[in-house]
């Protein structure tokens, strides 16, 4: 007990809960909402739309270190790509440093697991729009439904199971998200970025205090069973009722 007591003390276990839960909100809402457009769009009557396909899930093909390192020069202040695309178009991108900033570093951070994630996502949308029926989405225009109208009331309520499967895997990986924190800011600037899983491997690794990293994995372990199981249970009965 002295363990938890300590984690308290110290504001780790805030912190680190903190950050996680905020890492995890802002990956599952933002990259489900962006996937569940690409995948409406790449389901649209385009032309090669099945190279578009093929492009959008590209990044999920590469391991998390080397989409880590690659960001990590795109964030680069002075002379990475985005400071140097801003000095090309004449706006002064010195200062352009998102992973030095305590208050941009964390969603830095989630926008790399999004572009990471989003094509992995995308297809298990895709493949939910697939099965839609054809009849429906005729009878719904016989009786004079909009496009908005059919994407709200036909298209998402029979896409409840692929819903069910993306936010169940983009919570469970929010809420055991290590990777990017580790490989880009090391946890930093100051404790910023620092999440329940790698705030584990710190204390185990690093510092060698087993009894603390054991006493916040029993929290992480503990915090993703309750989220998960209430989030899924719930998702369960929306899919049930519709």
């Amino acid at each position: 007990m002295d363990n938890y007591i300590s984690l308290f003390k110290e504001g780790v276990l805030v912190n680190s809960i903190k950050n996680t839960l905020i890492y995890t909100a802002v990956f599952v809402l933002f990259g489900n909402i962006f996937s569940l457009c690409l995948a409406f769009i790449l389901n649209m009557n385009i032309a090669g739309k099945g190279v578009y396909r093929s492009v959008a899930y590209i990044p999920t093909l590469f391991s998390a270190i080397v989409v880590g390192f690659i960001w990590s020069y795109v964030y680069m202040p002075d002379s990475g790509l985005i400071s140097s695309v801003l000095k090309a178009i004449g706006i002064d991108g010195s200062d352009f440093n998102p992973l030095g900033v305590g208050t941009t570093a964390l969603y830095a951070i989630v926008f790399v697991e999004i572009w990471k994630n989003i094509g992995t996502n995308t297809i298990i949308f895709l493949a939910g729009l697939q099965t839609i029926p054809n009849e429906l989405i005729e009878a719904g225009k016989i009786d004079g439904c909009s496009s908005w109208k059919l994407t709200r009331y036909v298209r998402i309520p029979l896409l409840a199971a692929s819903i069910t499967i993306n936010v169940t895997l983009s919570v469970v990986n929010g809420l055991k998200a290590f990777d990017y924190p580790f490989i880009m800011t090391n946890g930093g600037p100051g404790t910023a970025t620092n999440t329940l899983i790698f705030k584990i491997f710190k204390y185990a690794y690093n510092e060698q205090l087993f009894g603390k990293a054991s006493a916040l994995g029993v929290v992480a372990f503990t915090i993703i069973i309750i989220i998960t199981g209430i989030l899924v249970m719930n998702l369960r009965k929306k899919e049930v009722s519709l």
